[in-house]
């Protein structure tokens, strides 16, 4: 059995990893050309999540294509570096190579919240701002002062739901969420708010993550009768499945519905439409969004990245590079992390989902929360069609950890 490194060296390690990176910092401020700033974006380019880095590098592209590559006079190159799946040692070591390899001033990225969490300490060391497009557990933001958002967190996201349930008289409901951090999220979320507002939860079901066939759970909750069932899935076939099963448990011949954030995005439209029909979920961006700058993005993703899909994504990876180019605008090119952070703190724009803003004490994204159903357009396709707009809505993970 192998011997387990002592807790001293372990430190000393770390130690050493932090100096080595404070001397390549320091190296680099000198040396690098002051007209050319780095991003790194570390994204699932492969393996079954690589539709969202392919949506990541189309994003920014676009973004580039719509509003030059230059940020202050100072030329922005976005670097990808594949990290395919869950990996949080990997993580650290991509971002520790951008930083001190690629002298990249900038990390974003990073769909999955452990990995986050891995790069979080390092960038709080190095004092390297990181910019998430994805990884939406609640608590993230709390890990490190260098850490921004500009995807969302899943309470912000399920509470409107809650509220919507409750405004169309939907009295009971059983959850259904995967069985990690975003899910765990999502049901405290929902549940809470949807029984301080007088519902009545009939079960709280988590799965397992890696959970591909979801029929015992759908007979489960068709036993239990609910009014509707709130669901969070991980996306991809996981999410598929979650959908196939719903429809031949009977659930929605039987008048249950079915509530949901992104389980309706715009890849789960294109592999299985007809099966969504009728769902309705609470999400904060839609491809179909009726805004200019949308449409715009939306073209120009289609033009610069002909195979990748107008999801969510594309929202969050073109404002995480508009902050990111405002950052640099700030610090005039230079490596200056803590003035980089005191920019972002409060800067509101508008995005392709609407009006947006850093909130300026928890760095939290705060965003408008659509109420969307799923559609048949007139040209035969499928779209969430928005319907309901919850307001520029916080990260009520906070609020509700607050109130405790």
């Amino acid at each position: 059995m192998p011997r387990q490194r002592p807790h001293y060296l372990e430190k000393k390690m770390t130690l050493r990893l932090i100096a080595a990176i404070a001397v390549s910092l320091a190296t680099l401020a000198l040396q690098s050309r002051a007209d050319v700033v780095k991003v790194g974006v570390i994204a699932p380019m492969s393996g079954p999540f690589s539709a969202v880095g392919q949506t990541w590098e189309g994003a920014t592209k676009a973004y580039q294509k719509l509003n030059g590559t230059t940020a202050g006079g100072h030329t922005i190159e976005v670097v990808y570096r594949d990290l395919p799946d869950i990996n949080p040692a990997q993580a650290k070591a991509l971002a520790q190579e951008l930083i001190i390899k690629e002298g990249a001033q900038y990390i974003a990225g990073l769909y999955f919240t452990p990995d986050t969490l891995a790069v979080a300490a390092l960038a709080q060391e190095a004092k390297v701002p990181v910019v998430i497009f994805n990884a939406s557990t609640s608590s993230l933001l709390e890990k490190s002062d260098y850490l921004l958002r500009t995807s969302y967190t899943l309470p912000q996201m399920a509470v409107p739901v809650a509220k919507y349930a409750l405004e169309k008289n939907i009295r009971n409901v059983v959850s259904l969420v995967s069985d990690f951090g975003p899910g765990l999220d999502a049901e405290k979320a929902f549940n809470t708010a949807f029984v301080a507002g007088g519902g009545k939860l009939l079960e709280a079901i988590r799965a397992p993550l890696k959970t591909t066939d979801f029929g015992p759970l759908m007979q489960r909750v068709k036993a239990l009768k609910p009014d509707a069932l709130y669901v969070f899935g991980p996306g991809g076939p996981a999410t598929y499945a979650m959908i196939k099963a719903y429809n031949e448990a009977g659930l929605r011949a039987a008048g249950v519905r079915f509530l949901g954030t992104g389980e309706t995005d715009e890849d789960q439209l294109r592999a299985i439409g007809p099966e969504l029909l009728g769902i309705e979920t609470g999400m904060f961006y839609s491809a179909t969004h009726n805004s200019p700058l949308n449409h715009a993005a939306v073209k120009a993703l289609a033009e610069v990245a002909p195979k990748a899909i107008p999801t969510v994504q594309l929202a969050n990876a073109f404002d995480g590079l508009h902050v990111i180019y405002h950052m640099v605008k700030a610090t005039n090119g230079k490596r200056d992390g803590p003035k980089a952070l005191a920019a972002a703190k409060g800067f509101s724009w508008e995005s392709p989902r609407g009006p947006v803003k850093i909130d300026p004490a928890s760095r939290e994204f705060v965003q408008n929360v659509y109420m969307r159903v799923v559609e048949k357009d007139s040209s035969g396709r499928f779209v969430n069609r928005e319907f309901r707009t919850f307001e520029m809505q916080p990260d009520y993970g906070r609020i509700q950890g607050a109130a405790k």
